[in-house]
């Protein structure tokens, strides 16, 4: 076999593949084989057809398509390998000559990575939002858990803003009763905005026994997006008490024996949360500054797959679990369909240049990932799909996943580096030292996670 590679551009190249016939002998031999089991000819027992016959009876261009379809496969991936190729996606392939005995031509035009030059990135600066926590922030929080500790009791009155009503609730659409537009004994808070729009002004100023009627937009079911006409029984009005914000208050709602310990402890949490805050925006901020300075050429037909896959994921099982669809969710957003594309190809082309940067960042920087480093990994990702450890490691296990698990593993290690050699501050001129990398593997999965997919398509076998 003998093969040439013609660069068409920086991420596409035409494979010219030339395989002299003695070379397809054992797919010849596989593909007689093949027929003598699924075919039977009057004489002969079946499997025991000779070739000859099976060439008179059903054509020789049969068993030379059958044998062609069983090597381009190994061909091209010799071919590959040869030219050390780092292919995406699957080949298109053409058969450019095919002469029975003497030699098998094809081309297979394919994608592959582009080589990237990773430039010093040790100046890299970036400013992030300073902790500040104030005094207001842990009035807030101590307040909001005191409204978690709030109880409440029947009154014999009008039901005003705050009070959780008990109500039953039908919508019709066209005068018809929806089969799913019957709810009963459902407790809401008046102002909390859980519901419909529009029942807060229907039911405040009812009495237990009062009903009224008003229109709204129906957010789910099978109506979902459609103007219902809803009448709402209110059956019961309760009042909500909040406990006193003093030390008993912090012995029941925590560990601690006095407000001021509970007040502290708050403020410590917000702290806390603000700095994984700033580690997450050093972290993003970080990333774009390093994709403006490297060059990344992105394959036309990859770019084109993941906007297709980002749409699918989006209409047909992010929406579709909130009974919308996209003309709904545009309306919704206030978005064109047009800055909808716009929006879905930018952040399409940001998840593809942040993979090939990190992998290539991986490879320069001869990083590796350990058992304890990917079994780290998997246990956040398992938590954040709502299964076990267990679960999600068979899952993974069983869909082959555990590539793609180590690359964004490796590729978070990658952007640690990057982030660590750069020099971050906060709004008041302040260095920010980020000790803790934990998280930062999770921040590139957000960027990179429908990108995945190219790598799993480059083993995928070409057919003529």
């Amino acid at each position: 076999m003998k093969s040439a590679v013609e660069t068409l551009n920086p991420t596409r190249v035409r494979l010219s593949i030339e395989v002299p016939f003695e070379e397809l002998k054992d797919s010849l031999d596989a593909a007689y084989k093949k027929i003598n089991q699924q075919v039977t000819v009057k004489g002969f027992r079946k499997g025991k057809i000779p070739a000859r016959v099976i060439d008179q009876r059903f054509g020789r261009g049969a068993v030379l398509e059958e044998a062609v379809n069983d090597a381009l496969p190994k061909f091209y991936t010799e071919a590959v390998n040869e030219a050390e190729l780092n292919v995406l996606g699957q080949p298109e392939v053409d058969i450019t000559e095919l002469k029975d005995g003497e030699t098998l031509n094809f081309t297979a035009e394919v994608d592959v990575r582009p080589a990237i030059e990773i430039p010093d990135y040790s100046g890299i600066e970036v400013e992030v939002d300073a902790i500040e926590v104030s005094d207001e922030d842990v009035e807030k929080a101590v307040s909001d858990l005191r409204e978690r500790f709030a109880s409440t009791s029947p009154v014999e009155r009008a039901a005003q803003d705050g009070d959780v009503v008990t109500i039953d609730l039908e919508a019709k659409v066209d005068d018809e009763v929806l089969e799913d537009g019957i709810a009963s004994d459902v407790s809401y808070t008046i102002g909390s905005g859980e519901l419909l729009d529009g029942i807060d002004e229907a039911v405040k100023g009812l009495e237990a026994g009062g009903e009224a009627t008003f229109a709204s937009e129906l957010k789910g079911g099978s109506a979902a997006g459609k103007e219902a006409e809803v009448t709402v029984k209110v059956t019961q009005v309760a009042a909500r008490e909040l406990p006193e914000l003093d030390d008993d208050f912090a012995q029941l709602a925590s560990e601690f024996d006095t407000l001021e310990e509970l007040k502290a402890d708050s403020r410590k949490r917000l702290e806390n949360m603000k700095q994984y805050d700033q580690a997450t925006q050093a972290q993003e901020r970080v990333l774009e500054k390093l994709l403006e300075l490297v060059e990344v050429p992105v394959p036309e037909k990859l770019l084109e797959d993941e906007i297709n896959t980002r749409k699918h994921n989006l209409e047909h099982h992010q929406l579709g679990q909130m009974g919308l669809d996209l003309a709904k969710y545009l309306e919704i957003q206030g978005k064109t369909e047009e800055e909808f594309d716009a929006e879905t190809k930018e952040a399409a082309i940001k998840g593809i240049k942040t993979q090939f940067v990190l992998d290539e960042l991986v490879n320069k920087e001869k990083l590796n990932v350990n058992q304890e480093e990917l079994t780290e990994h998997l246990m956040r990702r398992a938590a954040s799909s709502g299964m076990s450890p267990d679960q999600f490691a068979q899952a993974v296990v069983e869909g082959g996943q555990v590539p793609m698990l180590v690359g964004e593993v490796a590729r978070g290690k990658a952007l640690a580096v990057v982030v660590e050699a750069a020099t971050v501050k906060d709004t008041n001129g302040e260095v920010v030292d980020l000790d803790d990398e934990d998280e930062t593997a999770e921040t590139v999965e957000a960027t990179t996670e429908a990108a995945e997919s190219s790598e799993d398509a480059a083993d995928e076998k070409p057919e003529a």
